[in-house]
């Protein structure tokens, strides 16, 4: 009968302790795990906790008094971990305690298989970097040792521009490129199309897909972010200006507690140098404030913080980690070794930052609206008087508005704003969640990170009081940004792969778990992995070593444009493109049709400037309940989430919209419009539509649709062509 109560006591504590090796993994596995085992201790284990180090023992199962593990999380004795100020808290304390006390199980499911997943699965495992199987001039070509043929010159600087600029070349230059006998002339041509600003909206376009970027928040209200263009903006410079993507990282999770600055001048009316540059960083954090979020969750505070921290974890794991965390927000996750407890843990890092609109401009610059404020209280108190009128008094009415009129315009422009992280005290507790359900409260947990995953740094804080300013998504930001982790280098290698093939070396961009697909080529991946670290984290180099590649440089098969890239490629043949880059976003013009399907045309406020409506698609005003019919036709993602690769649907809208819609017949009669005075007005159209002159049989047939049907029907059929939508 003992034996059966000493197995049933057995069962119950490895229930309710299952995490406590976790616990040990993440506190202790820093400094007493793997290669670093201090003091001749390794916590990775039961067996080696037993056997202790050059202290003895570290736990004495059923006896935490005795313990030396115990006493120095209790700090009871002269040694007291973890070191320095910051002690583990009671709750796990006394869970250490108790999983002692009842035999210290270690059981699979706790943090020895964590360890073990570690060891066993491919992405979390620290790449190296193999010798290539084969002898080739590219490391690219070495390890796939493609045998395709390549590609001939007018495809391939199509398909290069497309892909670096998501843009059809310039006819002359293809024409240039084409008759360019200089063998370093591909070379010069990857170059020069990745200086251009180009790239930066072509790539950044590709970043915003996966960080969920819109300018309204989604749902009922679908409130609009003002300031969400700054983040977009920021995006595009930093791809353009090659910053490492390290650097990236970091500043998106932690810019302003890693370079703290202010706004304050050095006597003149511009803010010095390395502050702008400070200003530039922090405007990363903005990634934070883009979430899809329904404003009711603002009633109650402590829901609003459990799903907005939510949101961050969920967002920091597909973004940068390439992994689904979200499955471990109700329960410990199914397939990979991440714990519920240490989802929270990670929420936990979380706490203590919040969304805020805040100056981003000098005191001067301030001070300089709040002196000529009194005009805009004069246009506020006409405005009120307006409504106050009746109705019939339309003289009075048509007066009152020009006095408005003339006050809003003499009224001071507002200074610079933006949404960005900010700390808050006190800095609320995190719990873990049951079911996720913000008012189910479980263990209260401290910050910290996956022990699956590799240690984190320490997080020192002050003891006893939550007043204090949290340096939490600092080591968050060091841990995901460091050459050691396993998979940051990886995930963003295989997007920039995708980007160039269509598919990544891993089929699932944004889940490198045990739900995903294993990469077709691991050692390619590593490879390439190393390689970005070793070159400063430069994406453009990146790019050059798999743009150089007989690979990439071969025959394949055709890709259809995504929508961007169609829409654009239009504007761009049309000779209508307007390159203007960054600002506010642009509401475009919309059919009778489209405007049917908004509710409030209120909310989305159309550009007085025809020629704003030309920008390119990437400055379009992204409404998360409403998406431009034509996107939304072509596949623009759902931008409530994280979009990691777009779907490429084939259904008959696409052909009815590149027909028959206002927008491409009206861009058709542009493309005329540019062509009719051309020597040739069918040779004009080919090569600026397809870079390459048409056939004689293509000649003869278009100019028999341009005698019938005219110069616009014949561009508008050019829209519609495979070789239009499709790259090879």
């Amino acid at each position: 009968m003992a034996s059966v109560r000493y197995a049933l006591v057995a069962v119950v504590a490895a229930t309710l302790h299952a995490d406590v090796p976790a616990l040990i993994q993440a506190q202790c596995g820093g400094c007493h795990g793997g290669s670093a085992k201090m003091s001749g201790l390794d916590a990775s284990s039961r067996a080696a906790l037993l056997q202790g180090g050059s202290r003895g023992p570290a736990v004495v199962p059923g006896r935490s008094a005795d313990s030396l593990l115990y006493q120095a999380i209790a700090r009871t004795g002269d040694l007291k971990m973890p070191p320095g100020k910051k002690a583990l808290s009671a709750a796990d304390v006394k869970a250490v305690k108790e999983w002692i006390d009842q035999g210290a199980p270690w059981q699979a499911g706790a943090a020895d298989a964590a360890a073990r997943e570690a060891a066993t699965w491919w992405s979390f495992r620290k790449p190296v970097k193999t010798k290539p199987p084969h002898d080739r001039a590219n490391p690219v070509d070495a390890f796939l040792d493609t045998a395709a043929p390549a590609a001939p010159r007018q495809a391939l600087i199509r398909r290069l521009s497309y892909d670096l600029h998501g843009l059809p070349p310039d006819p002359a230059e293809v024409e240039a490129f084409a008759n360019d006998t200089d063998p370093g002339a591909y070379t010069k041509l990857v170059n020069r199309m990745l200086e251009s600003p180009r790239y930066g909206e072509r790539w950044g376009r590709m970043w915003l897909d996966i960080v969920r970027y819109a300018d309204t928040g989604g749902y009922e209200t679908d409130h609009y972010f003002a300031n969400a263009w700054r983040y977009r903006d920021y995006v595009i410079r930093s791809f353009n200006s090659d910053k490492p993507y390290d650097v990236f990282v970091k500043e998106q999770i932690a810019a302003d507690e890693i370079w703290p600055d202010d706004f304050d001048l050095d006597g003149s009316y511009v803010l010095p140098k390395s502050k702008e540059e400070n200003l530039e960083r922090r405007l990363g954090t903005a990634l934070y404030t883009l979430g899809a979020m329904p404003v009711e969750f603002s009633f109650f505070g402590e829901q609003f913080r459990a799903e907005w921290q939510a949101e961050a974890v969920d967002m920091t794991g597909a973004a940068f980690l390439g992994l689904s965390l979200g499955c471990a927000r109700c329960h410990d996750h199914k397939f990979d070794p991440i714990s519920q407890r240490d989802y929270y843990r990670l929420s936990a890092i979380f706490a203590g930052s919040e969304d805020r609109e805040i100056p981003i401009t000098s005191q001067m610059r301030i001070f300089e609206y709040t002196r000529h404020q009194t005009r805009q209280v004069i246009a506020d108190q006409l405005r009120e008087q307006y409504k106050h009128l009746r109705p019939g008094d339309k003289d009075a009415r048509e007066t009152l508005l020009r006095k408005i009129g003339d006050a809003y315009v003499k009224a001071p422009e507002m200074y610079e704003k933006a949404n960005l992280l900010v700390h808050r005290v006190p800095v609320p507790d995190t719990y873990v969640l049951g079911g996720g359900d913000w008012q189910r409260r479980g263990e209260k947990v401290e910050p910290g990170f996956p022990a699956a995953l590799g240690a984190g740094p320490a997080i020192a804080e002050p003891v006893g009081t939550a007043w204090f300013i949290p340096r939490r998504r600092k080591a968050l930001a060091e841990w995901i940004a460091s050459p050691d982790h396993p998979l940051t280098a990886r995930v963003m290698v295989n997007r920039v792969w995708q980007g160039h093939f269509g598919e990544g070396l891993v089929a699932t961009p944004n889940d490198f778990g045990r739900q995903g697909e294993k990469p077709s080529n691991p050692e390619l991946l590593d490879w390439l992995a190393v390689e970005l670290m070793e070159h400063g984290w430069s994406l453009k180099h990146l790019h050059r070593v798999i743009l150089e590649s007989k690979a990439y440089r071969s025959t394949r098969d055709p890709m259809r444009l995504d929508a961007d890239s169609l829409r654009d490629a239009v504007l761009a043949a049309a000779g209508a493109l307007n390159t203007k880059m960054f600002g506010p976003p642009v509401a475009v013009r919309l059919s009778e049709d489209e405007r049917d399907g908004m509710r409030d045309m209120s909310q989305w406020p159309v550009h007085p400037d025809a020629r704003e409506h030309d920008r390119r698609s990437v400055y379009l005003f992204v409404k998360r309940s409403f998406r431009l019919p034509m996107m939304e036709t072509f596949d623009a993602p759902d931008s409530s989430q994280s979009c990691a690769r777009r779907e490429v649907s084939t259904v008959a809208p696409q052909a009815l919209t590149l027909m028959n819609s206002e927008w491409m017949v009206e861009q058709a009669e542009r493309f005329a419009a540019r062509i009719e005075s051309s020597k040739d007005p069918v040779e004009a159209a080919w090569r600026i539509a397809f870079g390459r002159a048409p056939s004689a049989e293509e000649r003869g047939k278009a100019r028999e649709v341009a005698s019938r049907h005219g110069l616009p029907r014949l561009c508008l059929l050019i829209f519609n062509m495979s070789e239009f939508v499709y790259v090879d």
